[in-house]
């Protein structure tokens, strides 16, 4: 049972190892950037650039990837990706998004 509590979960799981982050950089640049505009300025959905992002939460706009706004254009992300995958893109999002 102790074994349990030393296995990674995406709740106690640092930054995604590098692979990942390659996969997450991807899925934002293509599938988010699909709204949002392939450089992120902006396009159907609002711009991700940090400067655009500096006045809200780090925590509402993870759930906002995680859980999508229903009511609005935005699919919740789920099904490919845990909140910590959420918070790291945010916490990129905010800083600046890689290539």
């Amino acid at each position: 049972m102790f074994g349990l509590l030393l296995l990674p979960t995406p709740m106690f799981a640092g930054e995604p190892d590098a692979m990942r982050q390659k996969e997450l950089v991807h899925l934002v640049r293509q599938d988010c950037g699909s709204c949002h505009g392939m450089t992120l300025k902006g396009g159907l959905g609002p711009a991700l650039l940090p400067e655009s992002l500096r006045d809200k939460s780090a925590e509402g706009l993870a759930a906002t990837i995680y859980y999508g706004r229903p009511g609005t254009p935005m699919p919740p992300w789920q099904a490919f990706l845990s909140e910590a995958e959420a918070a790291w893109i945010v916490d990129k999002l905010m800083t600046e998004f890689p290539r």
